[in-house]
Formats: C-alpha cells, sequence, structure tokens
C-alpha cells in the first residue's frame, strides 16, 4: 500500500510539472497600408493562453528605438487573453519595414516573435 501511494504522489507531481503556459496569437503578422514617413502607428496583438498554467510575458526585445511594446501588467490566466500594446513611429525609416519583436516568456518555446510590415513613403 505505501509503494502505490509513493507511486501516485509521484504520478502527481509530474503531472503538474507537465503543465505549461501555451502562447497562442491568431495574427502573428500584421501588415499596413502604404504610410507617409513621420506617421506613429499604434496597434495591439490579441495573445491567448491555451495552456493550463498562467502565461507570463517578462520582456520584449525590438530591433530599434523606433518600436514601444507595453506588455500585460499580469499573468494571462488559463483560457483567457490580454493585449500586447505596440507603437512604431515612421520618422527616419523610409522605405520597407519588417518588423520582429521577440518576447521572452514561460511558454514550451520560452521566446516567442510577432511582427509587423509597413511601406514608409520618404519625405
Amino acid at each position: 500500500m505505501r509503494t502505490v501511494l509513493v507511486l501516485l504522489a509521484l504520478l502527481i507531481t509530474a503531472v503538474g510539472y507537465a503543465q505549461q503556459a501555451v502562447f497562442y496569437c491568431p495574427k502573428k503578422t500584421i501588415k499596413f497600408p502604404k504610410t507617409k514617413e513621420g506617421e506613429l502607428l499604434s496597434w495591439s496583438y490579441s495573445i491567448e493562453n491555451k495552456g493550463e498554467v498562467p502565461l507570463e510575458i517578462y520582456s520584449a526585445e525590438v530591433e530599434c528605438t523606433c518600436t514601444d511594446v507595453i506588455l500585460p501588467s499580469a499573468p494571462i490566466l488559463p483560457g483567457k487573453t490580454a493585449e500586447i500594446n505596440v507603437s512604431f513611429n515612421t520618422l527616419d525609416r523610409p522605405f520597407y519595414q519588417d518588423r520582429m519583436i521577440t518576447l521572452k516568456t514561460n511558454s514550451k518555446k520560452k521566446t516567442e516573435t510577432v511582427k509587423f510590415k509597413v511601406y514608409v513613403i520618404p519625405k
């Protein structure tokens, strides 16, 4: 009986450790219409946690200071959604822009990426 209880406890512990947050973004790439240089673009990525534990987004890395990212202030609970707010300053960024935002998370992959694309019409 004691052996069965120990095995049951180990199994429950293993299942608990196997639970993970799952990052899901239905639209990982945002494509904007042609935009005049100097305009500020602002939008949001909708993020859903399809996992069984809260999804935490620790940080965001961008390719230049022209992009600002505001992350959710609290973990995203299982089955819930949250927004990642982004703005891109097109000033001094003419022509085709294909930018990536790298997110550090507690998901299985540990890093997730979202992108945006825009053609900036030079002044």
